[in-house]
């Protein structure tokens, strides 16, 4: 719990030095929740200590805080589970643990320090964010360097989370029977680590275990919960409360990455055992469906679709072809519709931007991108050398589409 005597500074999250990325649920900036992998606040500091005060609203597994001192980078074990029930009245959903105060680093020279402080799993919990306490007489300074203008979110499952990969004696094998919560690091997934690479800022609205659509997959089973109930909304974790609509005009990202269909074979792997049935064309649509519904959100952004090295049916990747492929038809014919009815006179201002529209002209809005062992590189999560090699592919894609994507 927190000490009412102590005397270091107190750093409200509301301070404008801090810089925060992600969907950060501020509805009370000085108590701002943590949801989503790779959310994150950067700052600079004084002084040889640095501590944060948070609420650690715990569904399942071993949670931890990364933080990256000096560009050198840690992980604090934050506890979970409810400490005291009177205490957290506040929190009844899901178990809370806190306010609690945890050391994030400590005997630092007494120099100036660069922070950043990021979640590193996915909503198996929520950190609802009190303070940073600092050395007394210490101060905080914002980030030297400038924010980044260029935008990628990521819709994924537990390989865009960085789901287990920091069990680096597992490349290539299947996971353990053991809870590896614990090696859980967004920081180091392919999508962050792609991020960075092309200097751009990352929404990373994944989740371990994540289909497309409701009722398949494996997260919140057996009434399992897809990205179609999770990428519009800010909180989304029904163990942990009621869900909460995300306000897309904070963020329009000029590229977003669809990696998701891994999990959709569970229970039923029915792409692979009848792609021209029912259950398999409903899927395609859906996904179709959903290409749709995020033209819809950001009209100027290029959309990669892909899956991952995981191992998979070749079946997952040949249906998600074949929806790309479809919404690009339908946006090209939506085009041609909009371009005849303006040529007939008919006022069309409020339609739907259409492919014309999109930074790089004619170009495809949606692409299907495959890496070099999409689907065969490993049984099991992979590990971050699996994650650095798909970032290095999935990187050199991005740049192959010109610089064009980026003036969205």
């Amino acid at each position: 719990m927190t000490d009412s005597n102590d005397a270091r500074v107190i750093i409200s999250p509301a301070d404008p030095a801090l810089r925060t990325m992600g969907r950060i649920d501020d509805a009370d900036p000085t108590r701002p929740i943590w949801v989503y992998p790779y959310t994150q606040v950067a700052f600079r500091f004084t002084g040889t200590s640095l501590a944060a005060t948070l609420v650690n609203r715990w569904n399942y597994g071993d949670t931890h805080l990364g933080v990256i001192i000096d560009g050198v980078q840690a992980k604090v074990r934050i506890p979970s589970g409810c400490s005291d029930p009177d205490a957290n009245a506040d929190y009844a959903d899901g178990d809370a643990y806190g306010p609690v105060t945890v050391t994030l680093a400590e005997n630092l020279p007494d120099i100036e320090h660069e922070a950043v402080v990021f979640k590193r799993q996915d909503g198996e919990h929520y950190v609802e964010l009190h303070d940073f306490r600092l050395d007394p007489g210490a101060r905080v300074l914002p980030p030297l360097d400038s924010e980044p203008n260029r935008r990628i979110e990521v819709f994924g499952d537990s390989v865009s989370c960085g789901e287990r990969n920091e069990a680096a004696l597992y490349v290539g094998r299947p996971d353990p029977e053991v809870d590896l919560s614990s090696y859980s690091n967004a920081w180091q997934s392919y999508a962050a680590i792609t991020a960075r690479n092309l200097g751009a800022a990352l929404h990373d609205v994944s989740q371990g275990g994540a289909s497309l659509i409701d009722g398949i997959g494996w997260f919140y089973g057996p009434d399992y919960v897809g990205q179609e109930s999770i990428w519009d909304r800010i909180e989304y974790n029904p163990a942990l409360g009621a869900t909460k609509p995300w306000d897309f005009s904070r963020y329009t990202p000029q590229v977003v990455i669809v990696a998701v269909g891994q999990n959709d074979a569970h229970p039923v792997d029915f792409m692979a055992e009848d792609y021209r049935g029912e259950q398999a064309m409903h899927w395609r649509a859906r996904y179709v469906g959903f290409l749709k519904a995020l033209h819809e959100r950001y009209p100027h952004a290029t959309i990669i679709c892909t899956t991952t090295v995981l191992r998979h049916d070749p079946a997952w990747d040949r249906a998600i072809d074949e929806a790309v492929y479809t919404f690009n038809a339908d946006l090209a014919a939506e085009a041609q519709d909009l371009a005849a009815l303006c040529q007939l006179g008919v006022d069309s201002s409020d339609a739907t931007d259409s492919a014309t529209d999109h930074p790089n002209g004619n170009a495809p809005v949606a692409y299907h991108f495959l890496y070099s062992r999409n689907g065969s590189a490993t049984p099991g999560h992979p590990r971050v050398a699996e994650h650095e090699e798909m970032a290095r592919e999935l990187t050199a894609f991005i740049e192959s589409l010109g610089e064009g994507i980026w003036e969205g």
